[in-house]
């Protein structure tokens, strides 16, 4: 499970608990939680680097797949240089498509105001977080390098999907909350097109990060989908 670039594995916690049955990895990202002292890698780095973490734990055959936000960038690219070992692969809110301007300009304002703990604070508001979440969401950020930011702004708003994602032909769930932004439709349609296999849908009513949001929703989607089904409360996008 790869988190989203403004948190780290803490923010799988409501799914570990619920998955007790299962072997669940959930590996900091370079940059990030614990490993926040070192440097971005780029982001063919960063899905290799999962890959050697599976690997290390004696994980040699297909593994299934699950990220959020950047963790879902992570994993598309993790689907382009390893298919074979992914079995199944559930992503919601990655932004593959290229961002406009006012975007690109909203990412350096962050930056400017990265240090800040009222902007943290209007993320979470942002994302809908529960109170009980955004004060750790907000600690956490905090704690990322600028220039890890700036660099990670970098390589995710430069768009596109990598090549080799058509050769992953396992089951494939990109999704989004349905109360994201255009960019990530925009994503979802266009990782579509390229894996025809994909189920695309949008969590109802739910923002970014509706792991947390919602936890119990998503809880029950994921283990739908690990099963073998897509929870049928999904909607299907038109």
């Amino acid at each position: 499970m790869l988190h989203g670039g403004n948190a780290a594995n803490w923010m799988w916690e409501p799914q570990v608990a619920a998955l007790t049955d299962r072997t669940v990895l959930t590996p900091d990202l370079p940059g990030f939680g614990e490993r926040g002292g070192e440097d971005w890698p780029g982001l063919d780095a960063l899905a290799n680097d999962v890959v050697a973490r599976v690997s290390a734990r004696r994980v040699d055959g297909p593994f299934d797949l699950v990220g959020l936000s950047l963790g879902a960038v992570t994993a598309v690219r993790v689907l382009a240089r390893h298919p074979g070992r992914v079995r199944s692969a559930f992503l919601t809110g990655a932004p593959l498509a290229r961002p406009g301007a006012a975007v690109r300009l909203v990412a350096r304002l962050q930056l400017l105001f990265w240090r800040a703990p009222w902007f943290w604070r209007a993320l979470a508001a942002g994302f809908g977080l529960p109170a009980g979440a955004r004060e750790r969401y907000v600690a956490h950020g905090l704690s990322v390098r600028r220039e890890t930011a700036s660099a990670m702004f970098a390589d995710v708003y430069a768009g596109g999907v990598p090549a080799g994602v058509g050769d992953y032909a396992g089951p494939l769930l990109p999704g989004a909350g349905e109360k994201e932004d255009v960019v990530v439709r925009r994503s979802l349609a266009t990782l579509a097109r390229i894996a025809p296999q994909a189920q695309v849908r949008l969590a109802p009513g739910m923002h970014h990060i509706w792991n947390v949001e919602d936890t119990a929703l998503f809880n029950e989607v994921l283990r739908a989908w690990l099963t073998g089904t897509t929870d049928p409360r999904l909607l299907p996008v038109r």
